[in-house]
């Protein structure tokens, strides 16, 4: 998945006024002055809204944008993720620092906010190849601390109350994401058609509220050069507020899903890599959080929820590579992803039932 890293020219279809944002700049940017060059090229990654790397002198930022043309309902959330990023900030969660937000359409087609450029690596492959064993094991309890760190932050502390709904986060996202895969349907999938059936009459009992990103993975953190350090957490386009568990069991999925399929862990072999297994990740989880275990079979629940929710987030990205949107060139495979993770999310109901769990 190395192909995701770097930077290239800017797509045609997400060409913009550049002079537009040199303006900007000039009256937002305390340490850009008017006459200044700029360097401007795009991201390779990101399926959702495209990113770039802007360069004068030897200052460097990223820039985000929502994409142009037709989009789904309440997506690409831009401002929603420069309100939860300068929030973080403030109590040293790791993000990036959030330099300024931009809401006026007309400067460069759409929506767009800055933050710090920062250094480090991005692991693409929770196998951690490129590492050793000791730094395998560092680096997946490094993660799981900084997901638990979170889950612990109380939103209305940290300026956050008013991020989202306070309860029924499983539900509203069931219906949510339902919606989101019917308005950017391109083939019928029968898997998903039943998980959308089996999905809102088994929703386990018990509701807490926390912030939420919404697409925690290895692949959304830049991790310090030489350490197991995560430095900043990045694409907070999907967070809101949420039940800490159903996050967690996002980030979690990578254990049950095959490499080829969604950069997942099924199928390594987890002992002689150094990595902790499901079990043991969660374990630690719970002990950093301090949550209350909860039954196998809700955990299960919240695991395949999470595998319909990708889902549909893939249906959306084939959507939009089918309209000539999207901003990754990966975007057409990533899409045809949705229907093999929807049957494995179904074969896990098809598992429950049949333990009598379901």
């Amino acid at each position: 998945m190395m192909s995701f890293d770097g930077t290239r020219p800017i797509s045609k279809e997400h060409q913009f006024p550049v002079e537009n944002l040199l303006e900007w700049l000039s009256k937002n940017l305390e340490d850009y002055k008017a006459d200044q060059k700029i360097d401007l090229v795009q991201f390779k990654g990101g399926q959702s809204n495209p990113t770039f790397l802007v360069q004068y002198g030897n200052r460097q930022f990223v820039m985000r944008r929502k994409p142009p043309g037709k989009l789904l309902p309440s997506a690409h959330a831009i401002d929603r993720e420069y309100k939860v990023i300068s929030a973080l900030s403030k109590v040293n969660f790791p993000v990036a620092k959030p330099l300024g937000y931009c809401a006026d359409i007309e400067v460069i087609g759409s929506e767009f906010y800055l933050m710090d450029y920062v250094q480090g690596r991005v692991f693409w492959d929770p196998r951690l190849p490129e590492l050793d064993n000791t730094s395998r094991l560092e680096i997946h309890r490094e993660v799981n601390q900084v997901i638990a760190t979170m889950h612990r932050l109380i939103p209305t502390e940290i300026g956050l109350g008013d991020y989202g709904k306070p309860s029924n986060y499983v539900s509203r996202q069931i219906d949510r994401w339902t919606k989101q895969y019917r308005a950017s349907e391109t083939e019928s999938i029968e898997a998903m058609n039943l998980l959308i059936d089996w999905l809102p009459q088994n929703i386990p009992q018990g509701d807490d509220t926390r912030l939420v990103h919404g697409d925690f993975r290895l692949d959304n953190m830049i991790i310090h050069p030489t350490e197991a350090k995560v430095l900043a957490v990045l694409d907070w386009e999907l967070s809101t507020l949420g039940h800490p568990l159903a996050d967690f069991a996002y980030h979690v999925m990578v254990w049950r899903v095959q490499p080829e399929l969604f950069r997942g862990l099924q199928g390594a072999s987890l002992k002689a890599l150094n990595i902790p297994t499901e079990e043991e990740y969660v374990k630690l989880y719970f002990e950093r959080t301090g949550f209350e275990r909860i039954a196998q079979k809700d955990w299960d629940f919240y695991i395949i929820f999470n595998m319909f929710r990708l889902a549909a987030i893939l249906q959306g990205v084939m959507a939009r590579a089918l309209q000539g949107n999207a901003s990754s060139d990966q975007a057409i495979d990533s899409g045809k992803r949705a229907k093999p993770l929807a049957a494995i999310a179904w074969k896990q109901v098809e598992q429950l039932i049949a333990r009598g769990n379901s």
